[in-house]
């Protein structure tokens, strides 16, 4: 019997002997192409392509390079769910770029790539080695982006943290695989050199000399080739897109170093340094694996949360089963006897192992103790605890019942709970907070752009005051001319300058993110420190936005109702209003009571008809409206939070508190001492001014429209204050696009849609002085990054020119000056920020 090729499902041709280990089972292939694409598959870890494809692959062309045949794999819808977030008909992905080695190749790639058209936006953050990526689909594809990063000497491939995580691990082998071979030859080198010193004070035999030297060239050979390989490829790149990076001065001196050592070795003329060129590039290689595995620690702190993401799911399964028959028999009018069946059938449920990527919308999935949370979703069954710590950093577990929202990456506590998916996976919330973590991070503040600009400048001044080095001293003092030029060359690398920025940004976005607060604003960081009027929003931000009954003032009246049937009634009405309001009339519901004909009147009450009585509950204003009440009536009732009407009669009077938050006094208290604090809000005067009995508000405005609250931001920005506005997220869109920095609450809306810059997850308003802290501490340290390294620079510089310095000095001080740089910028992952 013919088999089928798994990859395109047309017959094998006999003789064809080809196969692909695919989940650990061989699978036939027809051709060398579809080989090639399925291997390609299961080496990039893709292989769930397979088990949830509709239809066979397109058979595969061999004659297609490889790595092109990757990228077109990476167009495949069902592969791009797993990595992409769709936005009409704009795409977003996060990718992971292999071979950055400064800001510099960052700024190479992002000038390169703007030039593809349909390209929106790219952000390359080189501290995490990761580029946020946004395009039009139907003007350019994922694979054409990739191959244009390729082309100037770079790997990119969709960001997973596993994979970066290895990918790192990788590179630092490789890193230690240089430096150990780099390290033992140059001990070799460096024992030989002494035998040459020591030769030329006890007249050594010419040959002998000779001899030495070229042991040193060989062994030199390995270092210069293969050591220091990372910066000639680092510099190579950035000549071919026609830039500058700091590979290039340290690469010229590498090469011109051993050149000129080779040449007195060939020639038998001259002084070798072979020793000096190996321990310079020994030395530098150090410095760059030091600075790698900085940078690398803040990219794998940042990527930790894609690593809560669990790899399985329980997904529960309805199936129909017959469970017996039943005959029937007799005679109808007359005619012959006949049998009838009839089956009863039952809906039957069975647990399935299912991959968490592969569940949509819809899907119901049953979650154990200690298992973590695999798509965001809605309990539809069952009650535990939940530690959401990864989301808002609190590590108290939170209690969960039925109808409350869980999310992915949360670890479920001691109860067994039934959810049904209300977001794909890569739609999730922790999804969101991953990709918009990236766009912060990688935002560059104006500083940081023009630092860009100056060390692209810096590098060509320092390939001119080389060659004018070179020149001067090769007039006045020849034999040393050679390595003073070296060591400008190296000693004035700008590396420092470009990291300054981008490393302090990464790991205050990182430490935030840890404290339970999301920066989606890439200018958060850069405007927070200016902050000196801070403005609230009442219900759900300075209050929990939980309403609570406190309160029932019966109206006396013809019919007669106690408290018990007045709550029932209110409750059979609000229940079909989504209103705050609404919701603390949940609980005395009765289910005998069915309200017929009912209108929701939005933003203003309900009415209905229950056992033929027209009810009508609202606000006092809108009720007001419709009917007349008697004076003494208006004047009681004018401060009650809802009224409950029957056939046109008042019959109860409800009045409900709106819990104001533990911390917000505390935190109110200390923006004061320091900032103007305003409340904006759309209650009465009355409420609002109930709140600033217990809150130290310096000015309360009450009964605002969203038109309104934006005027009074404005204003107060005419006035020279720069603001910072904190509401819900829900209807203050409007009014964040005004204020400076717009701060929502609480992680259960959806953070694609707020138009707030940053989102408190964890509903704390103390944590608008950790934001506050962290900015000002992340100010700082920019400040003295950028401080030492152009005091570095404008120091080292005359120092090199003047022949002060010599390269061992010039390659300790650059790298000691990158490092520094880097370190100082992991200050800021400490739990402590002030």
């Amino acid at each position: 019997m013919t088999s089928k090729c798994f990859h395109c499902n047309e017959a094998v041709p006999r003789g064809i002997n080809l196969s692909v280990e695919i989940n650990q089972i061989q699978q036939p292939m027809c051709c060398i192409g579809c080989q090639a694409v399925a291997q390609t598959i299961v080496d990039n870890g893709l292989t769930q392509y397979y088990s949830v494809r509709t239809e066979p692959a397109h058979k595969g062309q061999s004659l297609i390079p490889e790595q092109l045949q990757k990228n077109k794999l990476l167009d495949e819808a069902v592969l791009q769910s797993e990595f992409i977030y769709q936005d009409n008909d704009c795409k977003e992905a996060i990718l992971t770029i292999d071979g950055i080695s400064c800001a510099a190749c960052a700024w190479l790639i992002e000038m390169q790539l703007e030039k593809l058209k349909g390209l929106i936006k790219i952000n390359v953050n080189a501290t995490s080695q990761r580029a946020t990526v946004r395009w039009q689909d139907d003007a350019v594809k994922l694979s054409e982006i990739l191959q244009a990063i390729e082309h100037i000497g770079y790997q990119a491939l969709p960001f997973k943290a596993n994979e970066a995580e290895l990918r790192n691990k990788k590179q630092s082998k490789a890193f230690i695989k240089r430096l150990g071979i780099s390290g033992i030859l140059m001990m070799q080198i460096m024992m030989i050199a002494f035998g040459l010193y020591f030769g030329a004070f006890s007249e050594m035999a010419e040959h002998n000399k000779v001899y030495l030297r070229w042991v040193s060239f060989i062994l030199t050979i390995p270092i210069i080739f293969y050591g220091a390989l990372p910066f000639y490829t680092g510099a190579i790149k950035a000549i071919k897109a026609k830039r500058l990076s700091m590979d290039v001065p340290v690469s010229i001196a590498i090469l011109l170093a051993f050149s000129a050592s080779a040449w007195a070795t060939i020639t038998q003329q001259g002084e070798v340094y072979f020793e000096s060129v190996s321990m310079f590039t020994f030395l530098l290689l150090i410095g760059k694996f030091l600075e790698f595995r900085a940078r690398s620690h803040a990219a794998q702190v940042s990527a930790n949360l894609l690593k809560l993401m669990p790899m399985t799911a329980t997904k529960v399964i309805v199936t129909s089963d017959s469970i017996g028959t039943e005959a029937q028999s007799g005679n109808l009018q007359g005619t012959d006897s006949q049998t009838h069946a009839t089956q009863t059938k039952t809906a039957q449920t069975k647990e399935i192992l299912v991959a968490a990527k592969q569940l949509i919308l819809g899907d119901v999935v049953i979650i154990k103790p200690g298992e973590v949370v695999p798509a965001d979703g809605v309990i539809t069954a069952g009650l535990s605890q939940l530690n959401e710590a990864m989301l808002s950093g609190e590590q108290l577990p939170i209690n969960k019942i039925v109808n409350d929202n869980v999310f992915a990456g949360t670890i479920n506590g001691d109860g067994n709970i039934t959810v049904q998916v209300k977001q794909a996976t890569n739609q999730s919330f922790l999804s969101q907070l991953i990709r918009l973590s990236e766009q912060a991070q990688a935002h560059k503040p104006k500083i940081a752009k023009l630092s860009d600009k100056i060390a692209q400048y810096f590098v060509a001044l320092i390939l001119l005051t080389s060659i004018a080095t070179a020149i001067y001293w090769h007039q006045h003092m020849p034999e040393e001319a050679f390595w003073i030029t070296l060591s400008v060359l190296v000693a004035t690398c700008p590396c420092a300058l470009s990291l300054a920025t981008p490393t302090a940004l990464t790991c205050a976005t990182t430490h935030l993110n840890r404290a339970g607060i999301m920066i989606k604003g890439g200018h958060v960081m850069e405007t927070m420190p200016k902050i000196n009027c801070f403005a609230f929003d009442k219900t759900g931000t300075l209050t929990t936005g939980e309403f609570t009954i406190d309160r029932v003032e019966l109206v006396d009246n013809d019919l007669r109702y106690n408290q018990e049937q007045i709550l029932a009634i209110a409750a059979a009405l609000e229940s079909h209003s989504e209103h705050p309001i609404a919701k603390p009339f949940a609980e005395h519901r009765d289910y005998n009571l069915t309200a017929q004909q009912v209108k929701v009147h939005s933003g203003q009450g309900v009415t209905g008809t229950i056992n033929t009585i027209d009810y009508a509950i609202g606000k006092y204003t809108w009720l007001a409206d419709s009917f007349s009440f008697e004076h003494g009536q208006a004047q009681m009732l004018s401060g009650a939070s809802c009224i409950l009407m029957a056939n046109k009669q008042i019959i109860a009077a409800f009045y409900l508190i709106d819990k104001i938050r533990d911390e917000a006094f505390e935190a109110i208290s200390i923006l004061n001492k320091q900032n103007k604090t305003l409340l904006l809000s759309g209650d009465s005067q009355i409420a609002c001014d109930n709140i600033t009995q217990a809150l130290p508000i310096d000015t309360v405005w009450g009964g605002l429209s969203a038109q309104d609250k934006m005027q009074q931001i404005k204003q107060a920005q005419v006035q020279g204050y720069k603001v910072a506005m904190t509401g819900d997220g829900v209807n203050d869109s409007p009014v964040f696009g005004a204020a400076h920095i717009s701060i929502a609450m609480g992680c259960g809306a959806d953070i694609t849609k707020s138009g707030a810059d940053v989102i408190l997850l964890n509903n704390k308003l103390s944590s608008i002085d950790t934001l506050i802290k962290v900015a000002h501490r992340t100010r700082r340290i920019i400040l003295q990054n950028y401080l030492w390294a152009f005091g570095y620079n404008a120091i080292v510089l005359p120092l090199a020119v003047a022949g002060y310095i010599t390269p061992y000095m010039a390659v300790i001080g650059m790298s000691a000056s990158s490092i520094l740089v880097i370190t100082n910028s992991l200050r800021l992952l400490k739990k402590q920020a002030k």
